[in-house]
């Protein structure tokens, strides 16, 4: 038995806004986001805007908008970059520091553990109604909706079936998801 004790690093905010590239942070641990996502998955994530966006604007919300990347200061030490996010307040700092209305993950073989465990709870913390998580390999939409107990339940979504999202009280959007894969 070894009694090496093993020290990890933990960075904070005012270190990650230091690094170049793209990473996350999640409690102090910093994970890198490179190489690039695989020409699907970037194909996958702009469509997904696509969608999202369209439904939005087809609804007259003015407050509701579609992100990229976009970086959700959670805590000190730790930082996410989801593929898609939609919020529906003004962000007035170069981070958003309070839930979005949705956020999306893409999976990924080097991100899928991250993405359906760690991410899944903070997001589910951080009390933010909606994450969809897609999985390109299956071509599948997991859509999960925060209930009033704080937790997230997977909703059905069968294919070729519009999904209705409430992001605000005058706003209701629906997105035709499985559009995502043509």
């Amino acid at each position: 038995m070894s009694s090496d004790i093993k020290i990890l690093p933990h960075y904070t905010y005012d270190e990650y806004c230091q690094w170049e590239g793209r990473w996350e942070l999640i409690e102090g641990i910093p994970y890198a986001m490179s190489p690039a996502p695989s020409p699907r998955h970037q194909w996958i994530s702009a469509n997904i805007k696509y969608e999202l966006t369209g439904a939005i604007k087809k609804t007259g919300c003015k407050n509701c908008k579609v992100y990229d990347f976009i970086d959700i200061k959670v805590t000190e030490d730790t930082v996410l970059q989801p593929d898609a996010v939609v919020v529906c307040k003004d962000i007035t700092k170069p981070f958003l520091d309070f839930p979005a209305a949705l956020v999306v993950e893409i999976l990924s073989p080097s991100t899928a553990m991250k993405d359906r465990n760690n991410k899944f709870f903070i997001y589910q913390s951080q009390k933010i109604p909606y994450y969809i998580i897609v999985d390109t390999d299956i071509n599948e939409i997991e859509i999960y909706h925060l209930k009033e107990d704080g937790k997230y339940q997977l909703e059905k979504n069968d294919a070729g079936t519009a999904y209705t999202f409430h992001f605000d009280e005058d706003c209701l959007a629906e997105a035709l998801l499985s559009n995502i894969w043509n």
